[in-house]
């Protein structure tokens, strides 16, 4: 071929190969599948990556298919307004239902006010709505624009079983009035965080407890409950219970439900101060430490509870700028 030819032979070869990792990692690559993703952690250097056990910072080059970019973990708080708060407050129901009154309630409805206005929110209160009414009431906050507020928060005080929260004329599926609130339906607050707060039973089991050092608080109760970038639309959410999935949920007829009473109070002491995971891992401790139910009816007696948070934020959440450590 002459050696003319072979530099030209070679020069394709390694022309070639420049591409070759590119065009290898193609062929051999599948398609994501439902079930799992194909381990990328050599494209993406946010953390920096191990090897050979010492950290190596990340390092970018010119010829990288891939762009380097440093998360904020923190969502963005600088909007006009903190965001409206909506509280659902359902003390009298229909006959039809089987629901008792809920004593209690209004306290409940009352401390929340006070407690998510001092946050910033702009606060409104709605009583005794049906199903049909929420579901209104929803969607009318979902299509207005957020576009000037940081976040949303609801908050439901009813009766409830799993997945279900009842309206005073009957039960409807929890996830039916909160899935307004998808990045794929209410766009004004895409990347935004949606808080709910569900007080309400989730179930007819009761938390025995196990014995510890604490004492038991002595309480008259009832039950709330008869026997530009892509991102998921499910993002940016968190569902705050007051009981676990299976589980009555407690209220105290004159000073409000264990769930409620606790969040205040720490929301009053530390809302402005500390992270929501922060904030409701107290409110779990206070629920679990702090309160017992108390009974002349023994099956009631000596009961006890644990909320339950359910987490899709993708950032930390203060209600104003953490002071960061000097």
């Amino acid at each position: 071929m002459g050696e003319a030819g072979e530099l030209q032979k070679k020069k394709m070869a390694e022309e070639l190969y420049a591409d070759g990792p590119q065009l290898k990692m193609k062929a051999e690559e599948p398609d994501d599948t439902v079930d799992a993703r194909p381990d990328r952690s050599e494209r993406f250097f946010i953390f920096g990556k191990k090897r050979n056990g010492t950290e190596q910072q990340s390092k970018t080059s010119p010829t990288s298919r891939y762009r380097v970019v440093a998360p904020t973990f923190q969502y963005n708080m600088d909007y006009k307004k903190v965001g409206k708060c909506i509280i659902i407050n359902n003390k009298n129901f229909e006959d039809k239902t089987g629901m008792g009154t809920r004593d209690g309630t209004d306290k409940d409805a009352v401390e929340l006010q006070k407690s998510f206005r001092r946050l910033g929110f702009e606060v409104s209160i709605y009583n005794d709505q049906t199903c049909d009414e929420m579901q209104k009431l929803l969607r009318q906050a979902a299509e207005e624009n957020h576009s000037d507020a940081a976040c949303f928060a609801c908050i439901f005080l009813s009766h409830g079983e799993e997945g279900l929260i009842y309206g005073i004329d009957g039960s409807m599926a929890i996830k039916n009035l909160t899935m307004l609130f998808r990045g794929d339906k209410c766009k004004s607050l895409i990347g935004k965080p949606k808080l709910f707060f569900i007080q309400a039973c989730r179930g007819s089991e009761f938390d025995e407890g196990i014995q510890t050092d604490s004492g038991p608080a002595n309480d008259a109760l009832e039950t709330d409950a008869n026997p530009r970038y892509k991102i998921p639309v499910e993002a940016d959410f968190l569902y705050a219970y007051s009981t676990v999935p299976g589980y009555y949920s407690w209220r105290n007829p004159g000073r409000g439900s264990w769930f409620v009473q606790s969040l205040c109070e720490i929301l009053n002491e530390h809302g402005k101060q500390l992270e929501i995971m922060q904030i409701l891992t107290r409110v779990n401790h206070m629920v679990a430490t702090s309160f017992e139910s108390q009974s002349d009816n023994p099956c009631f007696s000596e009961k006890k509870q644990i909320p339950c948070l359910v987490s899709m934020l993708t950032k930390e959440l203060y209600f104003c700028k953490p002071i960061q450590a000097e």
